[in-house]
């Protein structure tokens, strides 16, 4: 069985998460190559001692460059903040090394580009991390909308809630303080790549983005927030359908609002993430007194479920999505074959990002392909 030496450049929220799904995902999915953790990278030599220690790695670094470097790391997963995403997977690329980069792939989209560019040249396998799209129930969600089970889609209205900047009391800290990190940087990188993968690509939108709460308190007293807190978009599909997304890290009381409705010609689909193991789909074809939403809970029938539960309606969790997705970063590396979502994908929502911020600030409707 073939191993891999996998290096992770970041130890924190999502360096975890990703240490812990190349531990589990040989088990899980049986998968012929298997990951060997090798080296993990974090900001002091003590913390990256420590963190190898905790999740199982053979060693640790403060120095990426050491890391993306040694012979033994065979592939690289950057899980460090965005604004560092571009130069460590160049670096990586350069050495022939796959890459599996954290979302969104980087802060700008001519950044996204020399990304692009330099894994077309490298040929290594690469690919961006949007898990959530990888539950059992949005890949079931993705089957039924292929297989034309709802028709044509007519309309998309997606939204990425959540509450935990709320509170004006909270102070300001590295989430408020760069454009990169704001509400656009962080939450909307995964509902644009859920309605691009379920509603195929954008054609035109007209966005408004704003910061609601525009001061909190810094260490010498109060500052500007200098990024958005909350954005709604409006589009239109390149396949026609109409569509809208609501953006926010200050939806009270939403803790994962990652959700979406979409209407077709025969039907329509429901989810949430909140409660991630059900898919809520309507078939107009029905008798008209027996119309109406259907939940059903995902199980061992579903895309990817049956490896982790074969008990339908017991579920899968946020840990899983990311096992899955280092189960597909470990196919394309074994297969030579780029796997959804590559770099030019994660390049497309950082499009739509880009499209919106421009939309917002010239006020008017602007062709995603302008930029």
């Amino acid at each position: 069985m073939a191993e891999i030496g996998i290096g992770i450049v970041g130890a924190g929220y999502m360096g975890k998460a990703h240490s812990v799904a190349m531990a589990a995902v040989g088990a899980v999915f049986d998968t012929p190559l298997r990951p060997r953790l090798e080296m993990i990278c974090t900001t002091t030599e003590a913390g990256a001692a420590e963190k190898a220690r905790a999740f199982g790695f053979a060693r640790g670094t403060a120095d990426w460059r050491k890391l993306v470097a040694d012979p033994r790391v065979e592939a690289v997963v950057i899980a460090s903040p965005q604004d560092t995403h571009c130069e460590i997977a160049l670096a990586a690329l350069a050495l022939g090394k796959p890459v599996l980069c954290e979302k969104p792939l980087a802060t700008t989209l001519a950044e996204c580009r020399k990304m692009v560019a330099a894994a077309k040249t490298s040929g290594a396998a690469n690919m961006t991390g949007f898990n959530y799209i990888r539950t059992p129930a949005s890949q079931l969600a993705r089957e039924i909308i292929a297989a034309g089970e709802i028709g044509e889609i007519t309309y998309l209205r997606g939204e990425h809630t959540e509450d935990f900047l709320s509170d004006p009391a909270l102070p300001a800290d590295w989430r408020t303080r760069a454009r990169a990190n704001g509400n656009m940087g962080d939450l909307s990188p995964h509902i644009i790549n859920a309605a691009l993968a379920l509603a195929g690509p954008i054609d035109r939108l007209i966005a408004d983005i704003e910061t609601v709460h525009k001061t909190r308190q810094g260490p010498n007293g109060p500052e500007a927030v200098t990024n958005d807190d909350q954005a709604q978009i409006m589009c239109r599909f390149a396949g026609g359908a109409m569509g809208a997304l609501f953006i926010s890290r200050v939806a009270t009381g939403r803790k994962m609002g990652y959700t979406y409705d979409i209407f077709g010609t025969r039907g329509a689909i429901r989810f949430d993430q909140e409660d991630q193991n059900a898919l809520w789909l309507y078939k107009g074809e029905a008798r008209t007194d027996r119309q109406g939403f259907t939940k059903m809970l995902t199980g061992p029938l579903h895309p990817d479920y049956k490896p982790f539960c074969l008990g339908p309606g017991h579920g899968t969790g946020y840990q899983d999505q990311i096992i899955i997705e280092a189960r597909d970063f470990l196919k394309a590396i074994a297969t030579r074959t780029p796997v959804w979502p590559t770099f030019h994908d994660g390049m497309l929502v950082n499009q739509v990002i880009e499209a919106a911020f421009l939309s917002a600030a010239e006020k008017r409707w602007v062709s995603v392909n302008e930029l």
